[in-house]
């Protein structure tokens, strides 16, 4: 699996846990210890474990990967999984706002996402 084909179903993933403000930023050229980092945002720490959770288990079973390292899941305001070429950033509004990723490295191309539309609650027979 090629590096943006990992970051898009690092994305995917995040979506599905509901992760808001999803960017991915292609790095290629920039730094020598990755290509892409994905970063999004969880409503609070609880989401922020779902959404790493949903990340870690489904690119496990798609891929077979696991990541390289893990920080942050005991905190869980900002978990970080690296998995060599991709780094997934998730975190909740205050440390995203104040770490400002995006801007740090507004010199990467962001990646167009498009993401599957999330059943309502209607149509989900709720």
């Amino acid at each position: 699996m090629t590096s943006q084909a990992l970051i898009r179903l690092a994305a995917d993933l995040a979506a599905d846990k509901k992760a808001i403000d999803i960017v991915a930023i292609d790095l290629t050229g920039l730094i020598d210890y990755t290509d892409y980092f994905l970063i999004c945002t969880g409503r609070s720490d609880r989401q922020v474990k779902a959404i790493h959770d949903g990340i870690r288990e489904g690119v496990k079973l798609e891929t077979g990967l696991l990541p390289l390292r893990t920080e942050g899941e005991r905190e869980k305001r900002w978990v970080l999984l690296d998995y060599g070429d991709c780094i997934v950033h998730v975190m909740v509004p205050e440390m995203r706002q104040f770490y400002a990723l995006e801007e740090l490295w507004s010199d990467g191309p962001r990646l167009k996402l498009e993401f599957s539309p999330q059943p309502t609650a209607v149509e989900a027979g709720d």
